[in-house]
């Protein structure tokens, strides 16, 4: 959550953003400047880390709801209520929010609550799964990305609507894909299994975390080396920021392994850290007990922050303390709203939030 905010404090305050890391067309080149790279590469960890916790988090609650009596039909219904709820706001609550923050998006919008909504609807089809067909459905998903993507179309345009939210992304004057839900349906999968794991296995799990990530960052390292399969297209030149400069829509191999890689690194350092240094870091924990009402209102927040501040932009340096003065906000409508919505009962209409 903090390091997505600081990706759009960087946008709405900084107007530091290149273009998006993209399939197709032009790929950002940041001309050697490590900052505005550094800056960009950290909140890479944040999609594919929503992604594979929301399906940790589903394989949690289909563990926990089964315990306490909920039928396959009533967890089902549960997962696609949520995941119709995060379509509709990405319609009329987030694309109003990048409007307001000065942020031209062509047509309609279909972002990252869009793909958790429809990976959290199709993603059904995986969670109820035996383990044996689970991950390996995950695994193919993810792998098969590339390839489709040969297989559909040689560009945006001249791709129907439906390839388009479910696999495509780009820009048109009608509408803008950046989530397509199937290459992050696979993501998600990856994190069912993960959360069966976890339930199961909770300290054997976060101890693998971390020679699972470092295993993800060595493949990294040598599929993006060999430039083939699992890139999208070639490394656009030499120099570390090339290297690790990977497409991100949608999702390329390399990406992941590098985005998740890190995640697993982080799980399981996290999970190592002593009671005094864990509790330095509950404000991280308070943000991630109310992950939607983070996400909605820091758009907004950030947004009205570059509107008075400078609509030009004021560069990353200075925006920097603004996107911490930004967190400082946010903690306590996340404390509040992490508490109430924990108080109600798993069949209120606000656990959906």
């Amino acid at each position: 959550m903090v390091v997505m905010a600081l990706d759009h404090a960087n946008g709405f305050i900084a107007h530091g953003k290149y273009a998006p890391e993209m399939w197709i067309g032009l790929f950002p080149d940041y001309r050697g400047d490590a900052l505005a790279f550094l800056t960009r590469l950290v909140t890479h960890l944040a999609a594919p880390g929503f992604f594979f916790l929301m399906g940790a988090g589903m394989a949690l609650l289909v563990r926990s709801r089964q315990a306490g009596g909920w039928s396959r039909r009533r967890i089902v219904r549960h997962f696609l209520q949520r995941g119709a709820l995060l379509i509709a706001l990405q319609l009329l609550v987030e694309n109003p929010a990048w409007a307001f923050g000065g942020t031209q998006i062509p047509g309609i919008y279909f972002g990252v609550l869009y793909g958790l909504g429809g990976a959290m609807i199709l993603g059904v089809l995986l969670v109820l799964l035996p383990g044996r067909w689970l991950l390996p459905l995950s695994a193919a998903l993810v792998l098969a990305t590339e390839a489709l993507l040969k297989a559909v179309a040689t560009s945006y345009v001249g791709t129907s609507v439906g390839w388009r939210v479910l696999l495509v992304p780009g820009f048109a004057p009608e509408m803008t894909v950046l989530y397509p839900v199937l290459p992050w349906l696979g993501v998600a999968g990856l994190g069912m299994a993960y959360g069966r794991w976890l339930g199961a296995d909770r300290t054997r799990a976060l101890r693998w975390s971390t020679g699972l990530g470092a295993a993800a960052l060595l493949a990294f390292l040598i599929l993006r080396l060999l430039d083939g399969y699992g890139n999208i297209h070639p490394t656009p030149g030499d120099g570390w920021i090339n290297l690790l400069n990977t497409v991100k829509y949608p999702p390329s191999l390399t990406f992941l392994l590098m985005t998740l890689g890190v995640n697993g690194l982080a799980l399981g350092l996290l999970a190592r850290l002593p009671g005094r240094a864990g509790r330095a870091l509950q404000p991280l924990v308070i943000f991630g007990r109310a992950p939607l009402v983070f996400y909605l209102a820091h758009l907004y927040l950030y947004g009205l922050m570059g509107r008075l501040i400078d609509p030009k932009g004021i560069g990353i340096p200075a925006m920097i303390p603004l996107w911490l003065l930004g967190l400082v906000i946010l903690l306590p409508l996340c404390w509040f709203y992490g508490r109430f919505k924990h108080s109600r009962p798993p069949d209120s209409p606000w656990r959906l939030l």
